[in-house]
């Protein structure tokens, strides 16, 4: 049966002009994911944006499906990258839950996977990161052999199909200031999001984060490029996503819309160009590592969370998720609290109407104390630099005051976004009586999630998650990052 659906999913593949694999490459195609780095929807000329210049994810978009609403099951790089390399949700993963965690050997990867049926598998740059993978069981970073791509590409044995992971570091922090103005991008025409105060230093601030994005996208077309001069450009499936949103405060290590709602492209060259096909409902990048092992066809899988995508690429279904949920635990050491332990869990549900948020420590501050003794920590769960700085020195103007509580202060219990209303979930209605009935049934449909997950947070349970022991230490300060042991 699996076998006929496959077949049919073949054909529907040439009739709808979609992923329209050559007969060689039907079943083992080759696959790059070109993983960014802290990269928010909707920055890509794709979605919208037309501050920014990315003609080499055009170019995929005329030759593929751009997704409108997918998420990371966690805003946070290392326990995002687990989820995707796993097919889990980060609460499932044991003490890969929390940035710099430590992923088990053990639980399944696709990497592990895809040796096995025979893929050459590498990464360069950034793949499951940070942390340290030689305390816990791996001889390897656990994206693969560390290679870079066109040397990766030459030494391919003939006929072997490759799994890559290139992590650009691209466009987390630091910046170079005022690369934006220098690559062309001005400022003023930036449209920039309401949780950030409208002032030249911060508009500044996110041309030069743009600018990286536009670097970015210049890698894709090197890729590009090696791919067709290696010949493998029509027999490689090729993922553009990111990891997490923009490093800026109420964006990343939040499960607001700009920390958790990422690009998401899907190509493969083959025939004409044509308009880029859009969809719009849900995905959660947990869903990427069954879509691998789909088009690898491996026929014995473990245990996943994640949905292959393939009956949506390949046009057996135009919805996929109709909501996503989720997740956020321990991110940066910075609270005093548990030697320093003390994460910020919170849960969350997105619809296409709603974004509701549990916060199940809310004594806490979200973004970290803003001082621990004898360390440089501030404010340690928002990145360092121009933005953090000015907010911080300016957090008493009127200008700033209610932006600067939004992301550095502590928060209620539960918060409720409507999106038609708030885009940029800047007014939580959860104390509103209009929306009682939303909430109470939003909530609910949490609470059974956590309970058919196993969450350790259900019943307010999970402390032991804040117990868990990073693999390697960093504080965040106000401008930057200061390792301990690497």
């Amino acid at each position: 049966m699996k076998f006929l659906y496959r077949l049919i999913g073949s054909i529907l593949l040439a009739a709808f002009g979609l992923f329209a694999f050559k007969q060689e490459t039907a079943v083992r195609p080759n696959i790059l994911f070109i993983l960014a780095d802290d990269w928010s929807y909707p920055y890509a000329s794709i979605y919208g944006d037309r501050t920014i210049k990315t003609p080499n994810l055009d170019k995929l978009a005329q030759h593929g499906t751009v997704f409108t609403n997918a998420y990371c099951a966690s805003p946070s790089c290392t326990p995002s990258r687990a989820a995707m390399l796993t097919g889990r949700y980060p609460h499932n993963l044991g003490e890969g839950v929390n940035l710099c965690g430590k992923l088990e050997h053990s639980i399944p990867t696709y990497v592990q996977i895809l040796q096995k049926e025979g893929y050459s598998v590498a990464f360069d740059r950034k793949g499951w990161a940070p942390g340290d993978f030689r305390k816990m069981g791996y001889t390897q970073n656990p994206a693969g052999d560390s290679a870079r791509f066109e040397p990766f590409i030459d030494k391919l044995p003939k006929g072997k199909p490759f799994f890559f992971w290139f992590g650009t570091n691209d466009p987390h922090r630091p910046f170079d200031p005022g690369d934006g103005k220098k690559s062309g991008i001005d400022p003023q025409k930036i449209h920039l999001p309401a949780f950030l105060p409208d002032v030249p230093e911060i508009r500044g601030d996110v041309a030069d984060y743009l600018s990286e994005v536009e670097r970015f996208d210049r890698e894709i077309g090197e890729l590009l490029a090696t791919l067709k001069s290696a010949g493998q450009l029509e027999n490689t499936i090729i993922v553009v996503a990111s990891d997490n949103g923009m490093p800026f405060p109420h964006a990343k290590a939040n499960l607001y819309d700009y920390g958790t709602r990422v690009p998401l492209v899907i190509s493969q060259f083959s025939g004409k160009e044509s308009q880029p096909k859009r969809n719009d409902s849900f995905v959660n990048l947990i869903d990427l590592m069954p879509t691998f092992l789909d088009w690898a066809d491996v026929k014995q899988r473990p245990e996943v969370d994640g949905l292959s995508l393939v009956p949506i690429l390949t046009g057996r279904k135009t919805v996929h998720r109709s909501e996503v949920f989720l997740e956020r635990e321990r991110h940066c050491l910075c609270r005093a609290e548990l030697d320093y332990g003390a994460g910020y869990p919170m849960r969350a549900i997105r619809t296409k109407d709603y974004l509701y948020i549990r916060n199940f420590r809310p004594n806490r501050v979200p973004a970290g104390d803003e001082s621990i003794p004898n360390t440089p920590s501030v404010f340690g769960d928002v990145d360092g630099g121009p933005t953090k700085v000015y907010m911080m020195d300016h957090r008493n103007d009127a200008l700033v005051k209610l932006l600067f509580a939004l992301g550095f202060a502590k928060r209620p219990a539960e918060e409720l976004y409507i999106l038609k209303n708030d885009p940029y979930n800047l007014h939580n209605q959860a104390g509103v009586s209009t929306y009682a009935g939303v909430k109470k049934a939003l909530r609910q449909r949490l609470d059974n999630w956590m309970r058919q997950e196993n969450d350790p947070r259900q019943n307010g349970g999970g402390d032991q998650i804040d117990n868990y022991q990073a693999t390697t230490r960093a504080w965040i300060t106000r401008t930057g990052i200061v390792f301990l042991d690497e």
